[in-house]
């Protein structure tokens, strides 16, 4: 249990029966009449929706021990994602869904933030950006210059995204996972 005066960013809390929400951001709001309060917005760890929610100021809430670890992803096993431990070796088989958006930029080797709450897996964080190899692209025509249109792209990992005109094939590029947009190209 915790005061709603100790809130921090990425504090995990039980709420509603059960369900947990991680604090995204909270602000103490102190009146110059009535009551102090903490004005919240909370993401909802499994589904990732967001609400704004007021508690009052010292209201005791109840905290889930959300254990974060960096782990390497190995390969998959038929609808699992083998992750591992790179303290202990140990392998984590991880569900599709619990994987989410993450599964669009996996490649062997890459390594990513598994969150667990009481031995279940709640999702699976990578870095704001990765750097991933264009597996098939439509060529550039000449003329086609740095500032304009965007073209499909498939990566690596066989995730679409739009790309400049002058990316070819084979090119090594920085991706956005939050957003898959293209960043720019990578210098080898």
């Amino acid at each position: 249990m915790a005061s709603t005066n100790d809130l921090k960013n990425g504090m995990v809390l039980k709420l509603d029966g059960g369900q947990l929400w991680s604090v995204v951001e909270f602000q103490h709001v102190k009146p110059g009449k009535g009551p102090a309060f903490v004005r919240t917005k909370l993401k909802n760890v499994l589904s990732g929706k967001v609400v704004d929610k007021t508690f009052n100021a010292g209201v005791k809430v109840e905290t889930a021990t959300v254990d974060k670890r960096d782990m390497q992803f190995s390969y998959m096993d038929g609808d699992y994602f083998v992750f591992m431990d790179m303290e202990t070796y140990d392998q984590l088989h991880v569900d599709r869904k619990a994987v989410g958006d993450a599964a669009n930029f996996l490649i062997e080797g890459f390594e990513a933030t598994v969150a667990q709450h009481e031995g279940e897996v709640l999702f699976v964080e990578l870095p704001a950006a990765v750097e991933l190899v264009i597996k098939e692209t439509e060529p550039g025509v000449q003329g086609d210059r740095s500032t304009g249109g965007t073209k499909p792209a498939i990566l690596e990992t066989g995730h679409q995204i739009n790309v400049p005109l002058f990316i070819t094939t084979g090119e090594k590029i920085k991706v956005d996972t939050r957003t898959s947009d293209y960043l720019g190209r990578v210098n080898s």
